[in-house]
């Protein structure tokens, strides 16, 4: 009797698991030069698993790490420009151990413990993508038709900021062309709990330099009569900010879309627990802008938050100056429909009418990301509820992210479709620290998606009619 995709599957349990850990314990760490060689060598192996498992891949050369270029075989009989494309993206990079004293294994030897698999990179990104690539193999061995072509682009710099992938997506958007992309690289609120990420948090950078006299100054002899710069800025960037937590720039929430009834309905279906939520951040109350939950301002509001301040003497004891100078590293995560470019011009303009004639004040626009939105109601998006749903036996929640994921809006923006976020990842799950896991729920659950996310995806695609 044939197999069906399930049954190779559970078949093959312990084979996956076995090649799951073959993928992780390759350090595959981007951020770290004397990692180059290990980076190669996981693209390498990648590629050849995909071969393996009956893609046809390529290993597309960048001016950093190789990206994993690999598409199911062209349907017998069929031109594949008639059947609906799908694309898979995913990272196989990963973020460094360290410190690895606080791991309670080796980071790169994978252990069971608690129903999951613990290893760097476990979670972030190597299982997400991994189990979409088993649920293709499972159809391909299987013989099972699949009612669309899928491509993987899997690249190596995520975690440095895909330089390399925006560049390869603008030189193949031809090639690379399809109905939606699919990114499992965000996560699930809760164990039993799939969801459907619809926006994302964008992000604008700036950094203010302030500086008053030509040298530190003996604060005796020359305070009172000269600024301080370091009393300058922190007086600035208070100005920025309501005591209540609203941004007091003009302008800033003039884009800022309003939540809908259904989005706040959904809002209220997740499971948090304010308390714990303050007990996980460790500190002593919540804060934030009125009229909103906590959930709701962590994902779905805009902010302005100071990431670093520096100024005068920081050693031991007390030197008595007054500064010649004063910096500060500002972000403002936006929501939809801010524009980055916008919002850094109104901020720029309001610190620049607001400082005092009594320092002189620089500013040096950084990066920006802008927030990302698709329609939930949507038939791609419906579609992929519709999947979760049988993958997870559970029904799905629509999720707003407080995060950032440039790439999304690369991919949108190149290939001109719809990028769906079906994160399989749990809040626990550790990524970017110590002892980080994947899952084994999950992981199942993910490999099992496709059964469904595919020809439900291709429906959206080809409508009855």
């Amino acid at each position: 009797m044939t197999e069906n995709p399930k049954q190779y599957l559970s078949r093959r349990r312990k084979e996956i698991l076995e090649e799951f850990f073959d993928y992780l314990r390759i350090p595959s760490v981007s951020t770290q030069p004397e990692r180059r060689t290990d980076a190669r060598r996981c693209a390498e192996w990648l590629a050849a698993h995909c071969r393996k498992i009956g893609l046809e891949t390529e290993l597309c050369e960048t001016d950093g790490n190789p990206i994993v270029l690999a598409h199911t075989p062209k349907a017998a009989g069929e031109s594949r420009k008639r059947r609906p494309r799908f694309l898979v993206y995913g990272h196989y990079d990963v973020q460094p151990a360290e410190p690895i004293e606080l791991w309670k294994t080796d980071p790169f030897e994978p252990a069971i413990r608690r129903g999951a698999v613990w290893a760097r990179g476990a979670s972030d990104n190597k299982g997400q993508h991994f189990a979409h690539l088993k649920g293709v193999e499972a159809h391909l061995k299987t013989g099972t038709p699949l009612p669309c072509d899928i491509a993987f682009v899997i690249e190596g710099e995520e975690e440095i900021g895909s330089e390399n992938l925006v560049k390869f997506l603008r030189r193949n958007r031809r090639r690379l062309r399809c109905d939606a992309v699919v990114v499992s690289d965000t996560g699930m609120p809760a164990k039993g709990l799939p969801a459907l990420t619809y926006a994302l948090r964008g992000v604008a950078a700036l950094e203010l330099f302030v500086s008053g006299p030509s040298r530190d100054l003996h604060s005796g002899i020359f305070g009172g009569s000269v600024e301080n710069p370091a009393m300058a800025l922190c007086r600035l960037l208070a100005k920025a900010r309501a005591e209540d937590g609203r941004i007091a720039i003009p302008g800033f929430y003039d884009d800022v879309r309003d939540l809908s009834p259904a989005e706040r309905r959904q809002m209220r279906r997740l499971p948090f627990d304010a308390e714990a939520y303050k007990r996980l951040t460790g500190a002593p109350a919540l804060f934030g802008e009125p009229g909103f939950t906590a959930w709701e301002r962590r994902t779905a509001r805009p902010t302005f938050e100071i990431n670093g301040l520096t100024s005068g003497y920081q050693g031991p004891g007390t030197k008595t100056i007054i500064p010649a100078s004063a910096s500060a590293k500002v972000t403002m995560r936006l929501v939809p429909d801010q524009e980055p470019k916008k919002i850094l011009a109104l901020a720029s303009r309001f610190l620049r009418k607001e400082a005092p004639k009594s320092v002189r004040l620089r500013l040096a626009v950084g990066h920006g990301a802008a927030p990302y939105y698709v329609d939930p109601d949507s038939p791609f998006c419906q579609a992929a509820l519709r999947a979760l749903k049988q993958a997870f036996r559970a029904e799905p929640v629509l999720l707003r992210e407080g995060g950032s994921i440039p790439v999304v809006n690369e991919f949108h923006k190149q290939l001109r479709a719809p990028v769906l976020l079906l994160g399989l990842a749990l809040p626990d799950d550790n990524a970017h620290a110590p002892n980080e896991k994947f899952d084994l729920t999950n992981l199942r659950a993910g490999m099992e998606l496709g059964a469904a996310l595919w020809p439900e995806l291709s429906r959206a695609a080809r409508p009855a009619g």
